[in-house]
């Protein structure tokens, strides 16, 4: 279960405002970019709120063979958070997620992004599991 997290929270997106508000440009979007580097999708549902006359956000995942990509935008507040994990259980993958995380913060072009990142599955991180912690 060894992987990347890579999490990003977007704000002032000065994107086309319409990949905010849009599930169908949002899902377009995610789909070429997590094709370009080289990760695999293998499924995605999106969700559009609001109506047809008045969208709001959507939200999206993407289903990697090698994990997942989602996003959720506001586009009132001009808004977008990214959650993208990818394992590294066959080969490393974390250049791939790493292209593919930036090439959407550049789609949304923000003026402030807030990014973090977690290596998954690394024993001498992971500490005591908590399951086993509670146990006697």
């Amino acid at each position: 279960m060894h992987g990347l997290h890579l999490i990003a929270e977007l704000y002032e997106c000065r994107c086309d405002p319409q990949l905010l508000s849009d599930s169908r440009s949002l899902r377009e979007l995610c789909l070429a970019v997590c094709s370009t580097p080289g990760l695999t999708p293998v499924g995605a549902i999106f969700h559009q709120f609001g109506s047809v006359l008045v969208p709001g956000g959507a939200t999206g995942a993407v289903v990697l063979a090698e994990s997942h990509l989602a996003v959720h935008t506001w586009p009132e507040a001009r808004a977008v958070t990214l959650d993208l994990y990818v394992c590294n259980f066959s080969q490393d993958n974390s250049s791939a997620a790493r292209v593919a995380c930036q090439r959407l913060i550049t789609a949304f072009a923000p003026a402030r992004v807030v990014q973090r990142q977690l290596e998954r599955g690394v024993p001498d991180l992971a500490g005591t599991p908590a399951a086993a912690a509670g146990s006697e």
